[in-house]
């Protein structure tokens, strides 16, 4: 998730701003902004780092490019669950692509504790007018949610979306979604690890964790 930084009393060179930026600070946010002595000095901000929308990036994105970050995405996803939060809308246009091609989440208008949302499977239609009719012909609460609904709108680009199923396609399921809650519910800590798998040491150092779980096998211990 995105870190908002506070700041008092910033203090930027005042060549540093272009003249239509000047006067939309002075325009919109007149009272927090001070000009003096080739300074400009705002009295109260918020820094968030620079990221491109997840939707831009993947438009014009390599495929190479897009099979990373959109492995972080669903990454970014199962780290919120994690730690009990529902991002409510998981939109690419609310989540952000760092300068590592990390990406972030940033829209917090409808987050929420996970285990307050009920997790559900779409019912099996009653007839061949319920299958095709525009209205759902089941009950809907304010906290539903149905996750094999997630596909019809979260990744349009076809290619890309088969790179996301390969790797998070649990995130359409409703098991995936419920046993997090059970494990939060047992309170658990539930890990996702925020690096690349190919960068801990078990798989970067294999050879030297094979020769240690051989040498503490034949002690009677066992490597965890």
């Amino acid at each position: 998730m995105a870190d908002s930084h506070v700041f008092q009393n910033f203090v930027f060179d005042l060549d540093r701003f272009s003249d239509e930026l000047l006067t939309e600070l002075q325009q919109e946010c007149q009272s927090k902004v001070t000009i003096a002595n080739g300074k400009l000095e705002i009295s109260h901000m918020y820094i968030e780092k620079k990221m491109i929308p997840l939707n831009l990036f993947l438009e014009t994105a390599k495929l190479d490019e897009a099979r990373e970050v959109i492995y972080e995405y669903g990454k970014a996803i199962k780290q919120m669950a994690s730690v009990n939060i529902f991002p409510g809308d998981m939109l690419l246009k609310n989540f952000g692509v760092t300068r590592l091609k990390r990406v972030v989440f940033y829209d917090y208008d409808e987050i929420g504790f996970l285990t307050d949302y009920k997790f559900r499977r779409i019912p099996e239609p009653r007839s061949y007018e319920d299958e095709w009719s525009s209205e759902p012909w089941y009950s809907v609460g304010p906290m539903d949610i149905f996750p094999e609904e997630f596909p019809r709108f979260l990744i349009g680009r076809r290619e890309v979306k088969q790179m996301f199923m390969e790797r998070h396609k649990d995130l359409f399921d409703v098991t995936f979604w419920i046993n997090v809650q059970k494990r939060l519910h047992q309170g658990e800590l539930v890990t996702v690890y925020p690096y690349r798998q190919r960068l801990r040491f078990r798989k970067k150092y294999k050879k030297a964790f094979e020769i240690k779980a051989q040498g503490e096998r034949q002690e009677g211990w066992e490597l965890h």
